[in-house]
């Protein structure tokens, strides 16, 4: 197997990871504080209904969103350079610092932490921007 597709692969698998952490963060905070959006999930623990997600469920929330906007588009820049053969060395390495970057976007953004959240962000955008440069080379 190619090794820049096995590093592909486990960056997808901690993306995913990366990812249900945050839906589970989420899950921990409504449940803790029994305090849900859906009449039926509030139903169900016998509550109100909350006007408002509870203010950590809205930022991870907001995180997701953003991992919605960035991560799909690097399974598929992450695919094409994989097939069109880039460079190892450096695509390994984008995928490397997309991942990383990403992880800890999403730590800072819990964290309300700036410019770390804007600098990691900026980091995997470069990544994914380089990615594509480099797959439009290879067409090209």
């Amino acid at each position: 197997m190619n090794g820049l597709f096995q590093l592909y692969g486990l960056c997808v698998l901690a993306l995913f990871l990366k990812m249900l952490v945050i839906s589970c963060y989420q899950g921990y905070f409504r449940l803790r504080y029994r305090a849900f959006a859906n009449v039926e999930d509030a139903a169900f623990v016998g509550r109100a209904v909350m006007a408002q997600d509870l203010p950590q469920v809205r930022r991870a929330a907001r995180a997701w969103a953003n991992d919605l906007e960035n991560i799909p588009l690097f399974f598929v820049l992450g695919a094409l350079a994989i097939a069109l053969q880039t460079p190892d060395d450096v695509t390994g390495l984008l995928f490397c610092a997309f991942t990383v970057a990403r992880a800890i976007h999403t730590l800072t953004y819990l964290g309300g932490w700036q410019p770390w959240r804007s600098l990691a962000y900026g980091v995997g955008l470069a990544c994914l921007l380089v990615l594509a440069a480099m797959i439009g080379k290879a067409l090209l």
